[in-house]
């Protein structure tokens, strides 16, 4: 089996792959509606949260859509915190859907300022919403959104955080930090294939749905709330399998618990940067700010970052990720989130030593 380590899709455990190979049931019956309310409860215990949380038959893409759609009327003014190309991704749909987005970009590679937030929300008390990427995979940067969530709280704005690979396996109590609609999907730290998208919603989420004036059917947070209070039913026909994958997996993670999981990214995490600085590499960004579920290397010193990405996948069976948008070809990057452990990273660090030569690497020790 390969050695799967790019940030999404994830490796799945063998319980998550068994769980999703059992025959189909009812999505309309009752067992499937007891494991739905069932899996809600486990997302919210995981997720640090008492507001609703739902299941939405989808990539994380489409529950950034879906945010937006249920949170915004067109000219809405929307403060857009992007460090690199999901934060990008995120602003582009709400533009899309006639938001009036204020952009606030920052190098990639560094984290966002909160004191910037702040006075991007003194400059334009218009703003109605903050976004935010949580974890931005493309640069390897974990957002201190702690520190942006103190900032945005006394301007009572909506809070709006893209946690798709973050939540699960870097700290975010969605309801002590006042996040108020919350996305994240199944292929990053809850080991399940993709499929599925969860959103949280709080009160204050659900007033600016209410107001909210962008059409919207498929992705309308109203129609999940009034099927989930059926007693467990989603309006659309669900992702069956990836339902059954992720309740095995939840269960996985209550096991092991929360502080575990945040404590065994952050070990995994400091070893890859630790690894990769001792062949002599150098990462990408603001170490500060490192992300703990996927490092970013420079390709430096001589190295071609495509070519060794292919000579491990080829000589050594290790897939990771090159750079996206203005960083192709310019980094690579190695995943290191859910079903992951100390041996997997060990291994592509071998791997990477005999690797590096053969793709122009002259720098090292």
């Amino acid at each position: 089996m390969s050695n799967l380590r790019i940030p999404g899709p994830t490796p799945c455990p063998p319980e998550v792959l068994s769980a999703m190979g059992r025959q189909m049931i009812n999505h309309r019956g009752g067992e499937f509606q007891k494991m739905v309310l069932s899996v809600t409860d486990k997302l919210k215990k995981l997720l640090l949260t008492q507001n609703d949380v739902f299941l939405l038959t989808g990539s994380g893409t489409g529950g950034l859509e879906a945010a937006v759609v249920n949170s915004f009327s067109p000219g809405d003014k929307v403060l857009s915190v992007s460090v690199g190309v999901f934060g990008d991704r995120l602003a582009n749909i709400a533009k899309t859907y006639g938001a009036e987005v204020i952009p606030l970009k920052f190098e990639w590679g560094k984290a966002a300022d909160p004191d910037l937030v702040k006075a991007a929300l003194d400059k334009d008390p218009a703003i109605k919403a903050v976004m935010v990427t949580h974890n931005e995979t493309s640069t390897g940067v974990t957002n201190p959104l702690k520190e942006i969530a103190a900032v945005i709280k006394p301007y009572d704005k909506l809070f709006i955080v893209d946690a798709i690979s973050s939540v699960g396996s870097i700290e975010l109590p969605v309801d002590e930090w006042g996040v108020d609609v919350m996305i994240t999907g199944s292929q990053k730290s809850w080991m399940v294939p993709p499929g599925l998208a969860m959103a949280a919603i709080s009160e204050k989420g659900w007033k600016a749905n209410a107001e909210a004036k962008i059409p919207r059917f498929y992705w309308d947070f109203g129609k999940s709330k009034k099927y989930l209070e059926k007693g467990g039913q989603t309006p659309w026909t669900p992702a069956v399998s990836i339902v059954f994958a992720l309740n095995a997996a939840l269960d996985l993670m209550l096991a092991e618990g929360l502080e575990n999981i945040i404590a065994r990214h952050k070990k995994l995490g400091q070893m890859t940067r630790d690894g990769v600085k001792a062949l002599g590499l150098k990462l990408f960004g603001d170490e500060k700010y490192a992300s703990n579920t996927v490092t970013a290397i420079l390709g430096s010193d001589g190295l071609d970052a495509k070519l060794l990405n292919k000579v491990m996948r080829e000589e050594h069976d290790i897939i990771l990720s090159g750079g996206q948008m203005d960083l192709e070809g310019k980094i690579f990057r190695i995943g290191h989130l859910g079903w992951v452990n100390e041996q997997d990273v060990a291994a592509v660090l071998a791997a990477l030593k005999i690797a590096l030569p053969k793709a122009g690497f002259i720098g090292g020790n």
